[in-house]
């Protein structure tokens, strides 16, 4: 896997802006594990910053996302956003379901979670807006009866190249595993600007896509004024809340804009990335 995904990023990181280096690429904490100070909350229908019902707490080290505050879910999907923009970068998060979904949640949201990519900034996100614009990492936990791979893509305000061709339909799955019960799961996300993204699930390879970019259908993109067909080479990264219980005990960076002056110089940072 390792081998191929190298190949790729030489293949198709194209034009690279210079900056600095550093000598080695590290794994940053996003999530210090004691609070939520690095992070801005937005519920649909709150206000920013309201943690309507308690819904993302920290508990004996976790980022705990819960529903025992709610009387129903109401279609109340909420994301918690961390402070700073990323461009270049590979995102790690160490996930689990627990218990059961909140009365009301849609079908389709039973252990289904995820991590947003390159989003609009929050305080922009509309008080009736479900979804930030971004593309999602889906993460989904088996329900028992029916495959269900994890890592898929999903595509709120956007589209997506693949195989060369424009992705316009809203989901497609990996080729990951189904993973079942309240096992913790690996997914780790290489996000090299607006040229190509790689979903990673316990160190195999399931997703590759490239140019994310603005989907001038939606509604939200318009309200924004972005550029039907834009491409998205930055944003901010947030996690879900989609009405089923989740548990997050690692979210960690390594910021990879120090090296992306050519596609030489980023494959070799790449390599150096501890545990990857």
């Amino acid at each position: 896997m390792k081998n191929l995904l190298f190949a790729a990023v030489l293949a198709l990181v194209l034009s690279c802006g210079s900056s600095s280096k550093k000598s080695s690429p590290q794994w940053v904490q996003l999530f210090n594990g004691k609070d939520l100070k690095d992070w801005t909350i937005k519920i649909k229908d709150h206000a920013l910053n309201e943690n309507f019902g308690n819904t993302f707490r920290v508990e004996n080290g976790v980022l705990k996302v819960v529903y025992d505050q709610y009387d129903g879910f109401k279609e109340q999907y909420g994301h918690i956003f961390h402070k700073n923009k990323y461009s270049y970068y590979l995102l790690g998060i160490e996930y689990r379901f627990i218990g059961n979904q909140i009365k009301d949640g849609p079908g389709w949201a039973i252990r289904n979670s995820g991590a947003m990519l390159h989003c609009q900034a929050p305080e922009t996100i509309k008080k009736e807006q479900d979804f930030p614009i971004s593309m999602e990492a889906q993460f989904l936990g088996g329900n028992g009866t029916d495959p269900r791979s994890t890592a898929n893509l999903c595509t709120p305000g956007t589209n997506v190249v693949m195989k060369n061709e424009l992705f316009t339909p809203h989901c497609v799955n990996s080729s990951s595993k189904t993973y079942a019960g309240d096992q913790w799961v690996r997914v780790e996300m290489l996000v090299l600007g607006d040229s190509i993204i790689h979903h990673i699930v316990e160190g195999d390879t399931v997703l590759t896509y490239s140019k994310p970019q603005y989907d001038g259908r939606d509604q939200w993109v318009k309200g924004m004024g972005f550029a039907d067909g834009g491409l998205i080479h930055e944003g901010y990264i947030s996690l879900q809340s989609e009405s089923h219980p989740i548990e997050f005990r690692k979210v960690e960076i390594v910021d990879l804009s120090s090296f992306k002056s050519t596609p030489a110089a980023l494959q070799e940072a790449i390599k150096k990335i501890p545990r990857l």
